[in-house]
């Protein structure tokens, strides 16, 4: 069988439909991470700006330092950004990241005055 598309207002066959609502489906589920993606990225942001304002540094060096302290507390990027964001509302910092964040923020302004 070619794959001829079928001409306007004729009916597509029924495998061309399924084919279609799964391309569908599909791009539905990469919409949805994409927008989580993005809202993600906007609190990573946001938490490497407050890294910043606490231990001036470059913005690459506050990923880096957000990064070390995800993967030493085992918790995932966002989730840690998340929690130093909300900090900010008066909630209180889970105390392993308070412990790595700070030991991090240590390690940075060593690096930075050596």
């Amino acid at each position: 069988m070619t794959d001829i598309p079928p001409r306007e207002g004729q009916p597509l066959p029924a495998d061309g439909v399924a084919a279609l609502l799964a391309e569908l489906d599909e791009l539905r589920c990469c919409k949805e991470q994409l927008e989580r993606a993005l809202v993600s990225r906007a609190v990573i942001d946001q938490a490497c700006g407050m890294v910043m304002a606490l231990a001036p540094c470059t913005s690459e060096s506050s990923w880096d330092l957000l990064v070390d302290v995800s993967q030493r507390c085992n918790i995932k990027l966002r989730d840690v950004a998340a929690s130093l964001v909300a900090t900010t509302g008066d909630e209180a910092l889970p105390a392993p990241v308070r412990q790595e964040l700070r030991q991090a923020l240590r390690r940075l302004r060593r690096t930075n005055r050596g």
